[in-house]
């Protein structure tokens, strides 16, 4: 254990602490505002205040973490070697920065509070970010610098006995269509033939006879191909499945449909399933909850975890949204246009709440990567996309985080905007799990 002294135990200072040097580094802490008793302490110590009291391991505080609510501040970039930092702190202390003041701020996600401008969906915009702006967003700058800390503190107290956390992979998997022409109802289905037919869309009307006609298989039905890989990988694979009524966003299956139905309760056997809660939910507490009621009665057990559609996302309303529900994990923490890492890091958190000023029982998992993005947003080829993957996922590596992935069953169809992408979730897997 570490003790560390600073002149005011916070709510923020408990958080930022036990999540770079407990759950990151794997180091427990205790906190005293006590001189006498910090300096009787005779194993390995640390200050975080304005000046140090000894010899002991000193980081000097910004003073972030002693405040309460939000307020716009000056940041200014340096380097800690070649790796960016913010909140530099002087000569005395034992690093040129305050890692736990400059780790709040990006994993409180602090500046989504301040005043932005929202996209068409709604959402905070990754070229609005710190990380955008200095070109850090594709590293996870918190683990980078946990692991700088943790060179210090070996320095200082080489006799203690450090523990190694390790790498983890999760794959995730949204299903926005389950399927592409099955199950739809009536009108949908012939809606979708004329309105194929009238923009000479032959190929599409064709598979879409094909398919309804069970002469061929539907081309989002690529269920039994991810079930496949996640056993012969031994992959943790959780699925993220849309529930809610039809709406120019959410063009799913209807849950009603027994087929679909049974598609889910085949998943929970297999793999772990969660909400994908719909586009409206975002502005709307009772529609989430009908939504979370109609899939725990469809698998029978209740929903832990969730994951926003289109990531539609609003901190802090929505994630207090999930927590009244007792969802107990999200997985939208990530951008749509850009690959990388929204909260700087790739070890899971807990979700502070800036408006409260506590700590959750909400745990963030925050992904690194989605097919679309590659596809749709960066305009990358599937050869790209593998060499974006690999270097993404060798960040997570260097620092044992966990690399979480977002694929849609769609992408493993090999149909329309998909054509030659139906590789790419299997060489993903194999680069992730190597």
């Amino acid at each position: 254990m570490i003790l560390i002294y600073t002149h005011k135990i916070t709510p923020r200072v408990r958080y930022i602490f036990k999540h770079i040097l407990t759950r990151t580094l794997l180091i427990p802490v205790d906190f005293t505002s006590k001189i006498e008793e910090f300096v009787a302490f005779n194993g390995p110590k640390m200050s975080y205040t304005k000046t140090p009291l000894g010899n002991e391991f000193f980081v000097k505080s910004n003073s972030l973490l002693f405040e309460q609510g939000v307020n716009d501040m000056e940041i200014s970039i340096q380097k800690w070697d070649e790796v960016p930092c913010f909140f530099k702190t002087g000569p005395k202390s034992s690093i040129p920065f305050d890692v736990f003041a400059a780790s709040f701020y990006l994993v409180s996600r602090y500046e989504e509070y301040l005043p932005h401008v929202k996209d068409v969906h709604g959402r905070y915009t990754a070229d609005q970010s710190l990380a955008y702006k200095y070109r850090f967003l594709e590293k996870p700058v918190v683990d980078i610098w946990a692991y700088k800390l943790l060179d210090a503190l070996k320095e200082k107290f080489p006799d203690y006995a450090y523990k190694e956390r390790k790498y983890e992979f999760i794959s995730t998997v949204d299903i926005d269509n389950a399927y592409a022409y099955k199950y739809k109802s009536l009108v949908r289905s012939v809606g979708g033939f004329f309105n194929d037919l009238v923009q000479f869309k032959l190929f599409n009307v064709w598979n879409r006879f094909a398919v309804t006609f069970n002469l061929k298989r539907d081309p989002f039905d690529t269920f039994q191909r991810i079930l496949k890989i996640r056993k012969e990988q031994n992959i943790k694979t959780i699925f993220f499945f849309l529930i809610g009524d039809y709406t120019t966003f959410d063009t799913n299956v209807s849950a009603s449909k027994r087929k679909y139905r049974l598609l889910i309760k085949e998943m929970v056997d297999y793999a772990k399933v969660g909400l994908h809660p719909s586009y409206f939910t975002l502005n709307n507490a009772s529609l989430l909850k009908k939504e979370k009621l109609r899939l725990e009665e469809i698998i029978n057990s209740p929903i832990q975890r969730s994951r926003q559609h289109y990531l539609r996302i609003s901190l802090p309303e929505t994630y207090q949204n999930l927590i009244d529900l007792e969802v107990e994990e999200d997985y939208s923490m990530g951008y749509a246009s850009n690959v990388g890492f929204r909260a700087s890091t790739c070890t899971p958190f807990y979700f502070y709440d800036l408006d409260f000023e506590i700590q959750t029982p909400l745990k963030v998992f925050p992904f690194a990567l989605m097919d679309t993005t590659l596809n749709d947003y960066m305009k990358l080829t599937p050869k790209q996309s593998l060499g974006r993957i690999r270097d993404i996922k060798n960040e997570v590596k260097a620092v044992n985080g966990t690399f979480i992935t977002l694929f849609h069953n769609e992408s493993l169809s090999d149909y329309l905007r998909w054509k030659g992408w139906k590789r790419l979730y299997e060489s993903m897997i194999k680069i992730a799990v190597s």
